[in-house]
C-alpha cells in the first residue's frame, strides 16, 4: 500500500490548486491514501486532496474550527498492520519533534507523522519512525518543496521524502 504524507498546504495563501509536482507524484506513485497533518488553512482544501485518493487528516494550528470538528487534532491510523500516529505538532514546550512523540507516549506507534515546522524529516528513533513531509507549498528555508510516501507492507513500513520545484 501506498500512502502519501501532505501536511501545511496553507491554501488558499499559496495558491488556488494543489502543486502540479505533488498531484503529479502522487499519480505517478498511484497512491491508494492520503494522510494530511494539517494547517490546510482553506475550508475547501480537503476536498482538493480527496480528488486524488481517500483522506485522512488531523487539524493544524490554523485551520478553521469545522476543520477542527471534522479532523480532530490527533489519531491514529492502522494500515496493513502498522500503527500511523498523526498530529500537526504545534505547540510551546519543546521541539516540534518532541512535542510529536510525546503525544503518542501511551500508544504503540510504529510510525509519528507530523507537519508544523515545514522541516522535512524521514528518521528512526528506536523502533519509531519520525516523518515531517514539510511542505508542498511553503517551503520556507528548505531548498525544495516536498511531500513523503510510506511504503506499508504487511506489518512493515518503508517511509521516504520526495522533493520538487515549483512549476
Amino acid at each position: 500500500m501506498k500512502v502519501a504524507v501532505v501536511s501545511d498546504t496553507h491554501l488558499p495563501r499559496f495558491g488556488d490548486r494543489l502543486p502540479l509536482g505533488l498531484r503529479r507524484g502522487l499519480g505517478e506513485e498511484g497512491v491508494e491514501l492520503i494522510l494530511h497533518l494539517g494547517d490546510f488553512t482553506g475550508p475547501e482544501i480537503p476536498s482538493l486532496l480527496e480528488t486524488l485518493a481517500p483522506l485522512e487528516a488531523v487539524a493544524g494550528n490554523n485551520d478553521p474550527p469545522a476543520l477542527v470538528r471534522r479532523f480532530g487534532r490527533r489519531k491514529v491510523v492502522t494500515l496493513d498492520g502498522v500503527r500511523v500516529g498523526m498530529v500537526h505538532g504545534d505547540g510551546t514546550r519543546g521541539t516540534t519533534t518532541s512535542r510529536s512523540l510525546r503525544a503518542f507516549e501511551g500508544d504503540e506507534v510504529d510510525v509519528v507523522c507530523f507537519g508544523h515546522s515545514h522541516r522535512p524529516m524521514c528518521e528512526r528513533r528506536g523502533e519509531i519512525w519520525l516523518v515531517n513531509p514539510g511542505s508542498p507549498t511553503d517551503k520556507r528555508t528548505q531548498a525544495r518543496y516536498s511531500y513523503a510516501i510510506l511504503d506499508i507492507q504487511p506489518a512493515r513500513v518503508e517511509p521516504r521524502l520526495v522533493f520538487f520545484d515549483r512549476e
